[in-house]
């Protein structure tokens, strides 16, 4: 049995998140469409954007075609509904509108290539993989394909695929590094069922600044630490357990916070997307004993890599993967180009 069916009993859908541009996410969502295949696994496609087209529309360079088999249900709009290669029965016409005409509910009918789109919202693709659930399939995969990492969102999905290769570096080191730095995020712990835990619930549809003393909860007037960090101190005191940011979390959020105040709060964020710190200056903070937990966390299923990059330069395969499974020993690596 391959990885996409030891995937398939512990999850119902997975996400496809690329790290950038050209990591492979497309080869790697073909390397599991063909795998679902030959194990005889059902699977609805979706996607966060279009995806499948033969050239990217951004970069202008060649992107693969996305293959799909018999039987597999696939959202697709009315627009690409006729440059589908595959024979596809419309078995409904969803809810969801997109850019490029109304989604279509189809059942590859006859194996062929097609231009998926999808839903943008989160809520509208999640509603979609509960119809393709009831159409039949096992497995769903959602094709993160215009913000490659905001569909990593943990409402999404139970779990991402991530891919990563030689496009993010040509340092072998930094492509490693950036991307065991990623699932570390990724895997930061949740807040535990406390008294806060159940303040910032209550209070989360507010999107403002939490200061958590003991039971009590003070909500500051702010939407977003970004420029906020002076008014986040002057708010922090003695009796401060936690800070909740609803937003993005840069450097800039922090920067003005007294350092003892960074080593006894816990600072809490909705899930890991919205960190925005690099890896030099996380593990400066990490150094500093700066505690941050998430309201959820996101579970990385496997890791993904592309030794090539489209501007020519490669890797070894084998030094590429064996680097990046011994940097995230507890995590399945793969290399979809072999």
């Amino acid at each position: 049995m391959g990885l996409l069916y030891d995937l398939s009993t512990k999850y119902k859908t997975l996400s496809i998140v690329g790290m950038a541009k050209n990591a492979g996410k497309t080869t790697a969502l073909n390397y599991l469409i063909e795998e679902a295949d030959d194990e005889g696994i059902r699977l609805g496609i979706t996607s966060t954007g279009r995806d499948g087209e033969t050239q990217d529309l951004v970069t202008g360079t060649e992107k693969p075609k996305v293959y799909l088999y018999e039987d597999t249900v696939v959202s697709v709009p009315t627009q690409l509904y006729d440059l589908a290669d595959a024979g596809l029965e419309i078995v409904k016409k969803s809810d969801y509108r997109t850019s490029i005409g109304d989604l279509l509910l189809c059942r590859v009918a006859d194996s062929g290539y097609v231009q998926i789109a999808g839903p943008v919202a989160t809520a509208h693709t999640k509603k979609m993989c509960q119809e393709m659930f009831e159409m039949g399939c096992e497995l769903i995969l959602i094709d993160g394909a215009i913000d490659r990492k905001s569909i990593a969102s943990p409402e999404t999905s139970d779990a991402i695929i991530l891919s990563t290769g030689a496009v993010l570096s040509r340092n072998l080191k930094k492509v490693i590094e950036d991307t065991a730095h990623i699932v570390e995020l990724y895997s930061l712990p949740e807040l535990e069922d406390c008294k806060a835990r159940q303040l910032i619930t209550e209070h989360m549809d507010e999107e403002r600044i939490m200061v958590i003393k003991g039971d009590w909860v003070e909500i500051l007037d702010l939407t977003t630490g970004l420029g906020s960090s002076r008014f986040i101190d002057e708010a922090i005191d003695d009796d401060t357990d936690y800070v909740y940011i609803p937003g993005a979390f840069t450097n800039s959020v922090i920067a003005d916070i007294n350092p003892s105040k960074l080593k006894r709060v816990n600072f809490v964020l909705k899930d890991p997307t919205k960190i925005f710190i690099n890896q030099m200056d996380w593990g400066q903070l990490r150094k500093k004993k700066f505690k941050v937990s998430v309201m959820k966390n996101i579970k990385v299923a496997a890791v993904t890599v592309n030794p090539i990059a489209p501007s020519g330069y490669s890797f070894d395969h084998q030094v590429l993967r064996d680097a990046m499974q011994k940097a995230l020993a507890d995590i399945p690596v793969i290399d979809v180009r072999i």
